[in-house]
């Protein structure tokens, strides 16, 4: 493997992970010369880790416009979460099967991390690096949920999921906190710290039914937080 394909590689990973993250925005324009001088590598291998994040359909190739961030409809974002919550439930059920000490303290210190960012997403005022947090947030949801992945052992099955879960940078988009969001990241958090205590009793048929209806509130959550940016005066 050439030093450049491996400079590609690295990029994509790090292109992938600010989409997903949220700190590209969909419909955001990606271009080379930018990238480049972010990631302090040449456009070759920028070019090349265009083309391999394009292969996981998060980004397309427009004519005359360059690289996009892709957005996403509706249908197609409940259609994702569907997927993701059918298979993070079996996941998880598998992943209650082998569970060790180790994996529930991993387990544990993610949650505590998510807890944390999640009540300083609800108190903050508006204003301030919103953005970077609720990115921050996202990450650590994303890392709870890594550890019953790596726990399970299924492969193929963690490539679909995280496939599906690629479709939308949550983040990317915020409102403020009103009483109905505050409800949902609080169920949101407490949905997490249900998960692991499942796993803790050693009920993976609990788990697994927990897991599934936190994937599909999670899309509820984010479904509303879009409506609420829809709603909101443009200034």
């Amino acid at each position: 493997m050439s030093l450049e394909t491996t400079k590609a590689d690295d990029v994509a990973h790090l292109i992938e992970e600010a989409i997903v993250s949220g700190e590209l925005a969909p419909g955001s324009v990606l271009r080379q010369e930018q990238l480049s001088e972010r990631f302090g590598v040449s456009r070759t291998p920028v070019r090349e880790a265009l083309r391999l994040v394009a292969a996981l359909g998060l980004v397309s190739f427009e004519p005359n416009r360059g690289v996009r961030v892709r957005t996403i409809s509706h249908h197609d974002l409940r259609e994702a979460f569907l997927v993701r919550a059918e298979l993070e439930a079996l996941v998880t059920d598998v992943a209650a099967q082998h569970m060790t000490p180790e994996t529930l303290r991993e387990l544990d210190e993610c949650e505590k991390r998510f807890t944390r960012l999640t009540k300083e997403l609800r108190s903050r005022d508006p204003g301030g690096d919103r953005r970077a947090l609720a990115a921050d947030w996202m990450r650590a949801n994303h890392a709870f949920h890594d550890v019953l992945y790596h726990a399970a052992r299924l492969p193929y099955v963690e490539s679909v999921a995280k496939a599906a879960r690629r479709t939308f940078s949550g983040p990317a988009v915020w409102a403020p906190v009103d009483e109905e969001l505050d409800r949902m990241y609080e169920r949101n958090q407490a949905e997490h710290r249900a998960i692991r205590q499942a796993l803790v009793a050693g009920s993976p048929a609990g788990a697994r039914q927990l897991a599934h209806e936190h994937v599909m509130h999670s899309f509820e959550l984010l479904t509303t937080i879009l409506r609420h940016v829809a709603d909101r005066p443009r200034a």
